[in-house]
């Protein structure tokens, strides 16, 4: 045997039955495993990471949050949802990263309306989507407090447009008012009451639409009395308002006069009286009303456009062809009824123009895109200000905005 070399006391094993020993493939395996799990969780997580928008109840925020749900990014964020309350979109809905999600929570209020008053559960966050349940009804309604005020748990009172009839001083006065009581409707009518005079109504009872009240005046004896001097009535034509709509611009308020008369007797009687002097404590303020002559039927609308949807949505709460004419009217002016319409100095964003824009996100996630969600907040926020579409048009002829 050659120097230097010595022999291997057995045959070596071959690599490959290293490999296939059955505790080297049992760690193998397991690192495998291990690997693959780890591979997969950070896709996991990577793919349950979120960046969204919450809107809760008007608190707006963007956050970073882990769910594959709407319902998994809330509870990440802590952010509690009750029955009753509105979620979009649904809580089972899978989370989109960059979307917007919105939780309205149901609370109980009770709204009185002329007098009347009952309780109920509503997701509504102010006075003014409160009224907008009214419909056409709170089309001008006066609330006790501002619509923009936060519903809390105080009552909220409301007084709808009405026409109460007013006899006084040998006038008949049709006076159009949202006050609440006969007071607040004489004392807005410009009407005053002596200490002696009487109404047929009581003073505190709750005006309603077609009511009528008589005055009558205390009789004395005197020379000297005050009077009530009638408002007229003039009507304006307003060729950009459909046919039937009428507002009053300008309400009629009576004025006053202070008369001095001679008055001659017979047999203990009054027999004759005669206007001896008339002062004028306070002029009567002409009661203005613009009524509209645009016939609806000379609106046409494109099939499958954002115009048509809007017909489809006012229907859907009432509204005739009448309301489209001024809603086509008010955001023809406002966005030429482009989704995508900006105003770069206001921020006003799309056909409604909502300032900011992301208020829309309450009617839906895309609200930078989809005409229907843009159109459904439009007319919530019109219903809740102007209580329809004419009434917010109405405004905009008058004031420039809406």
């Amino acid at each position: 045997m050659p120097s230097g070399r010595r022999r291997a006391s057995g045959p070596a094993r071959p690599a490959a039955h290293r490999e296939t020993h059955p505790a080297g493939r049992t760690r193998r395996a397991l690192h495998a495993l291990v690997v693959v799990g780890l591979v997969a969780g950070f896709f996991g997580l990577e793919s349950a990471h979120k960046t969204v928008t919450i809107d809760d109840d008007g608190r707006v925020r963007r956050v970073s949050a882990y769910g594959r749900t709407v319902d998994d990014v809330l509870r990440f964020q802590g952010v509690a949802v009750h029955r009753g309350d509105e979620v979009t979109p649904a809580l089972r809905a899978n989370a989109q990263d960059g979307s917007t999600i919105v939780v309205r929570s149901a609370r109980q209020v009770t709204l009185e309306v002329d007098g009347s008053s009952r309780t109920f559960v509503t997701t509504a966050l102010t006075v003014g989507d409160l009224i907008a349940a009214l419909g056409a009804r709170g089309d001008g309604a006066v609330a006790t407090a501002s619509r923009s005020q936060p519903l809390g748990r105080e009552p909220v009172r409301v007084s709808t447009l009405k026409t109460v009839t007013v006899a006084v001083d040998g006038s008949v006065l049709p006076i159009r008012t949202a006050k609440s009581t006969v007071r607040d409707v004489l004392a807005d009518a410009g009407i005053t009451l002596g200490d002696g005079d009487a109404t047929s109504v009581p003073l505190g009872a709750a005006a309603a639409d077609g009511m009528l009240v008589v005055v009558s005046r205390e009789s004395t004896g005197a020379d000297t009395l005050t009077e009530v001097l009638p408002f007229e009535t003039q009507t304006v034509e307003e060729p950009a308002l459909p046919q039937g709509y009428r507002h009053v611009r300008t309400a009629g308020r009576a004025g006053e006069a202070v008369t001095t008369y001679a008055t001659r007797s017979l047999g203990g009687a009054e027999v004759e009286r005669t206007v001896v002097a008339r002062t004028v404590t306070r002029e009567p303020r002409t009661e203005v009303v613009v009524v509209g002559t645009l016939d609806p039927a000379t609106v046409k609308v494109t099939p499958g456009s954002a115009r048509e949807t809007a017909q489809a949505l006012l229907a859907e709460r009432g509204w005739g062809a009448d309301q489209f004419v001024c809603l086509d009217k008010l955001w023809s002016k406002e966005s030429g009824w482009r989704v995508d319409a900006e105003n770069v100095s206001s921020g006003a964003y799309g056909i409604p123009q909502a300032l900011p824009g992301s208020k829309m996100a309450s009617a839906g996630a895309d609200w930078r895109t989809n005409p229907a969600t843009q159109i459904t907040w439009g007319l919530g926020y019109i219903a809740g200000r102007y209580g329809t579409p004419c009434g917010a048009w109405n405004h905009s002829i008058e004031s420039g905005w809406y």
